[in-house]
This record gives structure tokens, sequence and C-alpha cells, in this order.
């Protein structure tokens, strides 16, 4: 049974490099930018359906980039 658990995590070193903010700026940013993708998309919905799909096709692009983006600096910060 020892052979099928995973091994032991190794234990985690201090850097003191301190990216708390850096992080925090962030999850700001991408709060930020998710939210006017969206209050923007919704305005161009009202204007019709041409706009509202043009619209709705950029906000989609818009919206993986910014997730991408934070998964992406996410991958740096795992122990």
């Amino acid at each position: 049974m020892a052979l099928l658990s995973p091994p032991p995590r190794p234990p985690r070193v201090a850097l003191g490099e301190n990216d708390g903010i850096r992080r925090l700026r962030l999850r700001l940013w991408q709060l930020n930018a998710t939210a006017v993708t969206v209050f923007l998309t919704a305005w161009c919905c009202t204007l019709g359906p041409v706009p509202a799909v043009v619209a709705l096709l950029l906000a989609k692009d818009v919206l993986v980039g910014v997730l991408v983006r934070g998964l992406d600096d996410a991958a740096v910060d795992v122990f």
C-alpha cells in the first residue's frame, strides 16, 4: 500500500520576496478588466443584433486572455 501513496511534499522555503502586493494588483487588474469587458458587452448588446454578436465574440477573446494571464502568473507562485 505504501507504493500507492504520493511522495511527501518538499519543505517550503522562505524566500522573502513578499510578492503579495504584486499578486493583489494582478487580481485587481483581472477584476477590473473583466468588469469593463462585461459592461461594454452589455452596452453593445443594446445597440442591435449585429453589434451584439461582434461584442460577444470580442468579449469571449478578451475574457479568455484575462484568464490565461492570471493562470500564467499563478503557475509561478505554486510551490
